[in-house]
């Protein structure tokens, strides 16, 4: 599973185009397909997008010519088929109030029905991107201004978004009703602004960390003025708690509370409903590492780095046999026999999706001398794909959709499967109500 995108908007700097390269620097593993910056100098719009990781799209002559005191960035992970340099962000346009761009990560439920309406209105789309849809909403609105047209395109559109609009002279930054995507808000040292999808780009900007931008707000950012905010859609919280699970990175705070510490709790629940007995606890490095530090933490059973993980391979060849399969999973992971070679294992990953690569993870620890391997999952099964914002296998491609424990225990070779309950799950989380959406384990889907 994959994060579709990342947004990042900053107000009111003089380099703000910079500040924008580093919070997509920060980002980068919510997607690593495409990256752009639009800025604006207060007169015009710049933008520059290109396919490929944000420090191969910019360098410092590329960013002298995004000026501007403010900017807006995205990077993208696009789904197969979508390659074209026309899906990148941020979307570009000129209407008859000027110029504006807008980032978006997230995913309109409604995106089809409200495409076709525009296109037999005489609207003509230049990419396949919902997002797209909001630049002719906003373009064909009936109100005078800015801010109206942007209100009244978020009434017609539903599902997930995350959403950071730039004018010649203003920013705008709106959520979605049940916050599915997080936003944050935060404060730069000079006294500008910035919002992002996670606090990890404030500390690399030296931002300091004011609020979330709540579900269903819109906040307004004027060159001399305190952000303004407008409660467009009163607020439903459904927030993503695969973000906890997987996505967001460790060192940042989504949705209000540490991440590194949910995935930590999520191991220890894990440890206290499905023990095992064994020698130690090794991750799947990196999503497995804070829950098996919290399971090891819990169980008392000594927690070791059993496998590394290469961080320079990048995206590689997939070829058809089972000797190139392998040989693929074991660029990334390497196995060290020290440590697990005649031990009882525990391995730890954040989920199993189709099963694939865990079970090639399994015969790589049982190759390097593990007498046992038991694997455990500090999540529910993932039984239905995501609708909001993330991209997910069709529900026949889910192992789990398609298998029970024992028989995926069976495929992939383990000598025990168990995962954490959604119960515990949420109680990882201090979820003390129905405020997040777990439909990826649940098919109980919010729009």
């Amino acid at each position: 599973m994959n994060e579709k995108c990342a947004v990042v908007g900053i107000f009111g700097h003089e380099e703000a185009s910079k500040l924008a390269y580093f919070g997509l620097h920060a980002l980068q593993h919510r997607g690593q397909e495409a990256a752009g910056i639009s800025s604006s100098d207060g007169k015009k719009l710049h933008t520059i997008k290109k396919r490929g990781l944000v420090m191969r799209v910019f360098d410092e002559a590329k960013l002298k010519t995004l000026s501007g005191s403010s900017a807006i960035g995205h990077t993208r992970y696009s789904t197969a088929g979508d390659d074209s340099i026309l899906d990148a962000q941020p979307v570009f346009a000129r209407y008859d109030l000027g110029e504006m761009a807008i980032v978006h990560n997230g995913n309109l439920t409604n995106a089809v029905e409200v495409r076709d309406k525009l296109i037999e209105k005489g609207a003509i789309f230049q990419t396949f991107m919902d997002t797209e849809n909001l630049i002719h909403l906003i373009a064909k609105s009936s109100k005078d201004k800015l801010i109206d047209r942007i209100i009244d395109a978020v009434q017609k559109i539903e599902g997930a978004f995350s959403l950071v609009f730039l004018s010649r002279k203003k920013m705008f930054a709106m959520r979605d009703r049940f916050g599915f995507r997080p936003l944050s808000l935060g404060r730069l040292p000079n006294g500008g602004y910035i919002v992002a999808s996670e606090t990890c780009a404030f500390d690399l900007v030296g931002a300091t960390f004011i609020r979330d931008v709540a579900p269903g707000e819109l906040l307004i950012f004027e060159e001399g003025k305190e952000p303004q905010s407008i409660k467009v859609f009163e607020p439903t919280p459904k927030h993503c708690i695969f973000e906890y699970v997987y996505f967001a990175r460790p060192d940042s705070h989504v949705f209000g509370q540490s991440v590194y510490q949910t995935r930590k709790n999520m191991g220890k629940y894990l440890a206290r409903i499905e023990p095992v007995e064994a020698d130690v606890v090794i991750p799947v490095p990196d999503g497995g590492v804070p829950s098996a530090i919290g399971y090891a933490q819990e169980s008392g059973i000594p927690y070791e780095m059993g496998i590394m993980r290469n961080h320079y391979i990048g995206r590689t060849f997939i070829e058809p046999t089972q000797e190139m399969r392998d040989l693929k999973v074991k660029m990334k992971l390497s196995p060290m026999p020290g440590v697990i070679a005649g031990k009882r294992v525990i391995v730890i990953d954040d989920s199993i999706v189709r099963g694939t690569t865990s079970r090639r993870i399994i015969r790589m620890l049982k190759e390097a001398g593990a007498s046992e391997v038991h694997m455990r999952v500090s999540s529910p099964p993932t039984t239905d794909p995501c609708y909001y914002g993330v991209d997910t296998p069709d529900k026949e491609n889910l192992i789990a959709a398609n298998m029970t424990t024992q028989e995926i225990c069976d495929y992939i070779g383990a000598d025990s499967l168990a995962y954490l309950c959604e119960e515990s799950l949420l109680k990882s989380v201090n979820a003390t109500d129905d405020k997040y959406c777990t439909a990826c384990f649940t098919g109980k889907y919010i729009v």
